[in-house]
């Protein structure tokens, strides 16, 4: 497929196959979620099982997407012990797999022999690849788009390498 424009929700839309998403980060500073994160660091968990607020467009997007044959899988490489942050999205997994995404983690300690790339990122169908960019109190402050074949190919068997080694989400322990 030639691609004039990247675009997130026009990939996902036209993705056939599969939509992997890998995640090194131990923690995000996600403006949309962090008055969800103040209030379960209070102790107040609700967000994390609410499937009609702030998640839902997700949530709804990722049954369509799996309704229609596509694989989506996300992999989370984390620290051990978790932060507070991984810990906060760990909680909310299952709603992502209730939905119809398949999740797993992998202890970081379990990763250094892997080749990475630099970034987070997803991989559709195993030739586009969008980079998502953070900055070092993990504010995201962009995205780069490519389908560059070796880019691609690494971003394949690097995400490939880290779910055979990962621990599918029902299994792994907090």
């Amino acid at each position: 497929m030639s691609l004039n424009v990247f675009d997130f929700d026009e990939l996902i839309a036209s993705t056939e196959r599969s939509a992997v998403h890998l995640e090194m980060r131990d923690a995000y500073g996600v403006a949309e979620e962090n008055a969800d994160f103040a209030a379960w660091k209070a102790g107040d968990s609700t967000s994390r099982y609410d499937r009609t607020g702030r998640r839902r467009e997700w949530l709804e997007l990722v049954a369509r997407t799996v309704a229609r044959g596509v694989v989506m899988r996300r992999a989370r490489i984390v620290s051990e012990p978790m932060s507070d942050y991984i810990r906060f999205e760990y909680e909310g997994t299952q709603l992502n797999i209730d939905a119809g995404e398949q999740v797993r983690w992998l202890p970081r300690r379990h990763a250094s022999d892997i080749a990475l790339p630099g970034n987070d990122f997803w991989l559709f169908d195993d030739r586009v690849v969008r980079f998502g960019h953070f900055s070092g109190d993990g504010r995201y402050v962009g995205e780069d788009f490519t389908d560059t074949p070796d880019v691609a190919k690494l971003c394949a068997t690097a995400f490939e390498t880290v779910w055979e080694r990962a621990v599918p989400h029902v299994e792994y322990q907090v």
